[in-house]
């Protein structure tokens, strides 16, 4: 049997073996130290004297508490959302008003010069403040008719609230739209009639001043004056000094002596 420890030839022998290259570690995930940071933070939050465990206990205990001894920060919770909520719901209910206050005053027929739209008495003021309205609010950017719900609406909260709250500034508003009718009605009346109509407006407004300007007086409010409250505290003593007992005059010294009649 031949050996074939002699080489081929042709064939180089390998002076070395070839050392495999070690393999690098895996590299960690790009958020692990940031996942390991908050799972730590949250189990030292939930500890007994933890943030969200303190936390926690505050609202377990606010309804024990009530609203005056809760937490501070649950209580500027509570208020901010309550006056969140209360304006949401002012800026709802004020859409609502100024829509339907802008229906009211569209659907109010239109306002024309010399219409016929009431008769009696009340014909003799209403009839010259369309006509006067009419004429004068061509320019302006709201219909005639808004203009005459806008005058009725102010004659009526100026009675209603002068009667109720007895407000001067409610009083000075019913004085204002009783000039401006007086004032409309002399001026929009034929000048046959003006005396007439422009009298019994003054008359009509004067009359219903009565209960717009209810408790309105000129004379001076004379307020009595209230006697001045004592209070007596027994709990307060004052110490009085007690004076030095007098010596006794000597026997020769006396101012009885040789008297007869001696204490």
């Amino acid at each position: 049997m031949q050996s074939n420890d002699n080489a081929s030839p042709g064939r180089q022998e390998l002076a070395y073996l070839p050392v495999p290259f070690p393999k690098a570690p895996p590299k960690p995930p790009r958020c692990a130290a940031l996942r390991e940071g908050l799972r730590d933070w949250w189990n030292r939050a939930w500890d007994i004297d933890g943030v969200l465990y303190e936390m926690w206990d505050d609202v377990l205990s606010a309804r024990d508490d009530g609203l005056r001894h809760m937490a501070p920060w649950l209580r500027a919770v509570l208020m901010t959302a309550g006056v969140s909520f209360v304006v949401l719901m002012a800026k709802a209910a004020g859409e609502v008003v100024l829509q339907t206050l802008h229906q009211i005053l569209t659907a109010v027929p239109k306002v024309q010069v010399g219409v016929d739209t009431s008769n009696g008495v009340f014909a003799v003021f209403d009839q010259p403040v369309r006509t006067y309205i009419a004429q004068h609010s061509a320019g302006l950017p709201v219909a005639a008719s808004t203009v005459y719900t806008l005058w009725l609406l102010t004659g009526i909260v100026g009675l209603v609230l002068g009667y109720l709250s007895r407000n001067n500034g409610v009083r000075a508003m019913w004085v204002g739209h009783g000039a401006a009718t007086v004032f409309m009605v002399w001026t929009a009346t034929p000048a046959t009639s003006r005396p007439v109509a422009a009298g019994l407006a003054v008359l009509a407004w004067t009359f219903l001043s009565a209960f717009a300007m209810r408790g309105l007086t000129l004379r001076r409010r004379v307020v009595a004056g209230r006697p001045a409250k004592v209070t007596v505290r027994p709990e307060i003593h004052v110490l009085v000094p007690v004076p030095a007992p007098v010596p006794a005059a000597p026997a020769d010294q006396h101012p009885h002596n040789g008297c007869p009649f001696r204490d």
